[in-house]
C-alpha cells in the first residue's frame, strides 16, 4: 500500500459546508469516479488485499479458483440479504481509511476486514482507527488518535439519516477504545508486524503518555439519497466528546453500482 493510489484523486473536497441544528460544521466531499480501467484495476487490487493478501490466496483457496474463494469465503455476498449492506459498509470503511491515510496523513492499520469469520457480517468495534505520530521515533503529546464511525447509504432505498446514526455510534467509541486498540495490536502481532504493534502500544497508556484524541462521524450517500435538510437536522448534543468530533459527508453518483463493480473486478482479476 505504498504511494498514493489514483482512485483517491476522485475524492474531492467541494468546499461546501453545512451547519447542523447545534451549529456543528459538516464537511462536504464528493467521490467523482470515472470509467477508467487502469485506475479501477489498481483500486480493485488494493481493495481485495484488505480481505486477503494476494501472496496468501493460493495457499488459502484449496481447490477453489481464486475468484470463487473470494466470492464465497471472503467478500460479502451480492445476493439479497445482509450481503449488500455489508458490502456498502465495508466499502465505506475502506474509503474512509484511504481518506485518513492519503488526505490527512494518518497511519491506518488495515486488519479489520481480513479478520471476519462470516463475510456477511461486520466486524465488531470501532470502524476505522488512525494514528498520527508527530515526531518519528519520539513520543510527544502532539500524537493523535482518531476514531471514525462510518455509515453508508449507497442504495436507492437506504435511509437518509446516516450521519446522525454515525454520530450516535461515535458516542460509544470512547468506551470501546481499549478493545479496538487491543484488537489492532493483536492482529499486527499475529502478522509479526512487531514494530507496528509497538506503535499501537504507545496509544494504550494515555495517562502515562498523553496524546490527543479526535472522533469522526462519516456518512456516505449515493446522490439520490442525499438530503441537505436531514443533514442539517443532525445533532451532536449527546456525544460525550462533541468538541473533538468532526462531521463529514461523502456523496457520489450510482455508488452502489460502483461497489458491486469494484467487488466483481477484485474477484475477476485476482
Amino acid at each position: 500500500m505504498l504511494g498514493t493510489p489514483e482512485h483517491i484523486t476522485w475524492l474531492v473536497d467541494t468546499g461546501e459546508r453545512l451547519t447542523t441544528a447545534d451549529d456543528k460544521t459538516v464537511e462536504m466531499w464528493e467521490f467523482r469516479h470515472e470509467n477508467n480501467d487502469a485506475i479501477m484495476s489498481a483500486w480493485a487490487k488494493h481493495f481485495r488485499n484488505h480481505y486477503c493478501p494476494d501472496e496468501d490466496i493460493d495457499f488459502l483457496r484449496g481447490a477453489k479458483t481464486r475468484k470463487d474463494y473470494l466470492n464465497e469465503l471472503k467478500f460479502p455476498s451480492s445476493s439479497p440479504g445482509l450481503g449488500p449492506s455489508v458490502r456498502s459498509g465495508d466499502f465505506g470503511e475502506i474509503l474512509v481509511a484511504d481518506y485518513l491515510q492519503w488526505r490527512l496523513g494518518y497511519w491506518v492499520p488495515r486488519v479489520r476486514w481480513a479478520s471476519k469469520a462470516n463475510p456477511d457480517e461486520s466486524t465488531k468495534g470501532s470502524d476505522v482507527v488512525g494514528f498520527l505520530i508527530a515526531e518519528e521515533n519520539e513520543v510527544t503529546e502532539s500524537d493523535t488518535l482518531t476514531i471514525c464511525e462510518v455509515k453508508a447509504g449507497l442504495s436507492n432505498s437506504a435511509g437518509k439519516d446516516k450521519l446522525q446514526i454515525a454520530v450516535n455510534d461515535s458516542s460509544k467509541d470512547h468506551f470501546r477504545m481499549g478493545i479496538s486498540l487491543n484488537f489492532i495490536k493483536q492482529k499486527l502481532y499475529e502478522r509479526r508486524d512487531v514494530d507496528d504493534a509497538l506503535k499501537v502500544g504507545r496509544f494504550q497508556t494515555p495517562i502515562d503518555i498523553p496524546y490527543k484524541t479526535t472522533y469522526q462521524a462519516v456518512a456516505l450517500f449515493t446522490n439520490s439519497r442525499f438530503d441537505t435538510e436531514v443533514i442539517a437536522n443532525t445533532s451532536v448534543c449527546s456525544h460525550p466528546n462533541s468538541d473533538q468530533l468532526f462531521l463529514i459527508v461523502i456523496r457520489g453518483e450510482d455508488m452502489m453500482k460502483l461497489v458491486h463493480d469494484l467487488y466483481e473486478r477484485a474477484a475477476d482479476e485476482a
